[in-house]
C-alpha cells in the first residue's frame, strides 16, 4: 500500500512539533509524515477499525474494544509533564521495536501520521498534544499503544 503524504509545511498540526519547549530537530521532521485524508483513511481501515472514526465510537468486533487486547494501563500524564523526556518505562518494556520500525500515529481516522519508532520515542510528548485516544501501532509488530484523554495509557496486541 502507497501512501500520499501533506507536505509537512501544510500540515494543520504541525505547531505540535513547532513547539519551543520539545524542539524536534529537522532531520526528525523529515521523519514525520502526515498522510492525506485517503492514505489516512486506509490505514485507519486495516490496522485500527472499518467500522468506527474514532476511539470513542469502538464497538463490538473492532479489536481496541477487546478487553483481552489490553494487558497493562498505567498514566502518561506525569511523565508528560515531567521535564524527562523518556516514554514512560513499562512501555518502552512492552515495546522493543528496531529504532527503524514504521509506525503509525493514528488521532482519529483521518488523522494519522507515520514515522518510526525512535522518532516516536524522541517526540512522543509532542504527538501528545492531542489526546483524544489516539493509538500506535506498527504494521510489521503485534503490539500496540493507546493513550487515554484521562492521562492513562493501554498496552496492548491488536487483533
Amino acid at each position: 500500500m502507497s501512501h500520499t503524504y501533506i507536505p509537512f509545511e501544510s500540515y494543520k498540526r504541525k505547531w505540535i512539533f513547532n513547539h519551543k519547549d520539545l524542539p524536534v530537530s529537522d532531520e526528525d521532521k523529515a521523519l514525520i509524515l502526515p498522510l492525506s485524508d485517503k492514505s489516512a483513511m486506509e490505514v485507519w481501515n486495516k490496522w485500527i477499525s472499518n467500522k468506527s472514526s474514532r476511539a470513542e465510537q469502538f464497538a463490538k468486533g473492532d479489536w481496541p474494544a477487546k478487553q483481552d487486547a489490553w494487558s497493562e494501563t498505567d498514566h502518561w500524564q506525569s511523565a508528560w509533564d515531567s521535564n524527562d523526556n523518556a516514554l514512560p518505562e513499562a512501555i518502552t518494556a512492552h515495546i522493543q521495536w528496531p529504532d527503524d520500525a514504521k509506525v503509525y500515529f493514528c488521532y482519529e481516522k483521518y488523522q494519522v501520521i507515520e514515522t518510526r519508532w525512535d522518532v516516536f520515542v524522541r517526540h512522543w510528548k509532542c504527538f501528545l498534544f492531542f489526546d483524544d485516544g489516539p493509538l500506535l501501532v506498527s504494521p510489521n509488530h503485534k503490539q500496540a499503544l493507546m493513550f487515554e484523554q484521562n492521562g492513562q495509557y493501554k498496552l496492548g496486541t491488536r487483533g
